[in-house]
């Protein structure tokens, strides 16, 4: 089979966002309202996860949880957390393309819809704005990936030692 054959037969490569949604969000302000009287300058610890799962053939949802949590000293001020979820169409790619989409890809078309609703919510909690910084997500993928790979290659030389 000729080249160009094969690629006249490979299916064509396609990204579709299907749907944007929040699939879960939550906001706790434990130490108000003695918090608000306190000058405001909170440590901010953020979290970062994703998941996804296939819904059928060739379309999977993704899911970024972004938790953020700020605290005064000991003092939580708040804890936000937004699953922000989205649905889509990926077809025509390798598996390893697959996974660098719903590694880096789909997480950075949710990003900035998550980074609205925390913003949302936190000043909606009284607070001044949380304004999250862009996230590289390629680059979190690429850590990723080569910490498996150590991980893979360490756990491989432990069990040839048996």
């Amino acid at each position: 089979m000729s080249e160009e054959k094969a690629a006249a037969d490979a299916p064509e490569k396609q990204i579709v966002i299907q749907k944007l949604y929040v699939k879960d969000a939550s906001f706790e302000a434990p130490s108000t309202p003695e918090v608000y009287g306190k000058e405001w300058r909170p440590e901010i610890n953020l979290n970062l996860q994703t998941k996804n799962k296939l819904v059928n053939e060739n379309l999977r949802e993704v899911v970024l949880s972004v938790t953020a949590e700020a605290k005064l000293g000991e003092q939580t001020a708040f804890v936000v957390e937004v699953h922000q979820a989205g649905l889509f169409l990926i077809a025509g790619f390798t598996e390893q393309e697959n996974q660098q989409l719903i590694g880096a890809y789909c997480p950075n078309m949710l990003f900035p819809f998550a980074r609205e609703a925390i913003t949302d919510l936190v000043g909606k909690g009284g607070f001044p704005g949380l304004l999250l910084q862009p996230v590289n997500f390629e680059a979190l993928f690429v850590q990723q990936m080569e910490e498996m790979a150590k991980a893979k290659a360490e756990s491989a030389a432990t069990s040839d030692k048996h």
